[in-house]
């Protein structure tokens, strides 16, 4: 198989409901990746549980999408709306094979234009690699126009778990200014 970035163009497409099959598995890949940092254990069935997942596609305010490396799926992510109307990532994954060399980055900026608009995008700080990643993600696709802030973790998350840092950005508005 050829794992080489080359020229192959990388896609961002809505999830059809017939595709749900394949982001549940690659949904248990990211949940699996994440146990480092949120103590996910997988239930008795071997299974990572996300009870939420159906709502991404049933829900008008919840989208899931498939990211593609040329015609090699090469992730997913899960977008949805805050009571602010500023869109939101509750999850964003590559496969490990396809991670630093640009995939994701190039699907995180295409994700953005998809939605023009405002965007609150969240990690925990103790995920370095998240933090770096969405970090640089902010400036490529706003330039500098796009601050940080420290938000508490929401239920059903423990109230002693260290906050978010959320990014805050519109895609909407030109890239000038500095960034907070």
């Amino acid at each position: 198989m050829d794992l080489t970035l080359g020229p192959k163009a990388v896609t961002v497409r809505e999830a059809a409901h017939g595709l749900r099959p394949v982001v549940e598995r690659l949904a248990q890949l990211e949940r699996h990746d994440l146990s480092e940092f949120r103590g996910y254990i997988p239930g008795p069935d071997g299974m990572f549980a996300f009870d939420n997942l159906p709502s991404f596609f049933t829900d008008p305010d919840r989208r899931a999408y498939l990211i593609h490396h040329g015609p090699t799926l090469a992730g997913f992510t899960l977008t949805y709306r805050l009571p602010d109307d500023a869109a939101s990532i509750y999850s964003f994954f590559i496969i490990r094979a396809l991670r630093r060399q640009g995939v994701g980055s190039r699907a995180a900026q295409e994700l953005l234009r998809l939605q023009p608009g405002p965007w609150a995008i969240c990690f925990q700080e103790v995920n370095k690699g998240a933090a770096r990643f969405w970090r640089r993600v902010a400036p490529a696709a706003v330039g500098l126009v796009w601050r940080e802030e420290q938000r508490p973790v929401p239920p059903p998350f423990p109230a002693d778990m260290p906050p978010d840092t959320w990014l805050l950005l519109d895609t909407a508005k030109p890239a000038s200014g500095s960034p907070a």
